[in-house]
Parts: structure tokens; C-alpha cells; sequence
């Protein structure tokens, strides 16, 4: 288990517990407003302690998780867990739609072929 600080910058954070992919896309969610601090809007140098709530939302996902462990360096999954306690809603359930499918060897879709898609992608199955 790392050690933890006592305060440490928000984009680091976010990257070191692998909530973001590269620095980089945590700095630029920060800069984007998609990263927020105890609900306040969050500059990539903002300072995260202990008992913070963060909030993130990358790739459309929104990720909401309390601060158990600060720390600067990016560690492995399953210890970067115990760096966070995650409250993120669960996402709704989605429907499956239709699945459009043509027999093997069939060729290319005709103009009819092709309306009749685009008719059932509109009406969103």
C-alpha cells in the first residue's frame, strides 16, 4: 500500500488512481470543467485532501467517489481501489434494439434495402 500525503494536485490524483487514462486527459477534463471538487468547478492544480468528493465525467460517464488516500504516483488497479471510496450512480440499463442483419453472401443492400435501414435507425430500433 502507498503512502499517502496529506493534499496533492486534483489531475494527478485523478490520473493516479486510474480514473483517467494519460496526465494529460485529467488536466484537459480539468480545464474542460468535467472534474469538480466538492461540487466546485476544479483547475487542474486544485488541491485534493483526504475526505474530498470528486467528481469526474470521461468518455460520457460520470464518476462521483470520496478521496480515502491521496496519492502521486500511478499504482495498480486493485491497489488504486483503496484510494477511493466510488458512489457513482449505476448507469440505466439500455434497451436493446434491433439487430440488423443480411444473409451471408447477400451482396450489398439494394436502395430499398437501404431505406428500410435507415427508416428503422430513425424510429431507433
Amino acid at each position: 500500500m502507498p503512502q499517502g500525503h496529506p493534499s496533492g494536485r486534483v489531475d494527478r490524483w485523478v490520473w493516479a488512481v486510474r480514473l483517467a487514462k494519460t496526465r494529460a486527459d485529467a488536466a484537459q477534463a480539468c480545464r474542460g470543467g468535467h472534474v469538480r471538487v466538492n461540487d466546485r468547478p476544479a483547475k487542474p492544480a486544485t488541491p485534493v485532501r483526504v475526505g474530498d468528493e470528486v467528481q469526474v465525467r470521461l468518455n460520457g460517464v460520470t464518476r462521483i467517489v470520496d478521496v480515502a488516500l491521496v496519492i502521486e504516483k500511478r499504482v495498480g488497479a486493485p491497489v488504486a481501489r483503496h484510494c477511493y471510496t466510488d458512489r457513482s450512480p449505476e448507469p440505466a440499463p439500455q434497451q436493446p434494439g434491433a439487430v440488423l442483419r443480411r444473409d451471408r453472401g447477400a451482396g450489398r443492400p439494394t436502395k430499398r434495402d437501404r431505406r428500410q435501414i435507415e427508416q428503422l435507425r430513425r424510429q431507433g430500433l
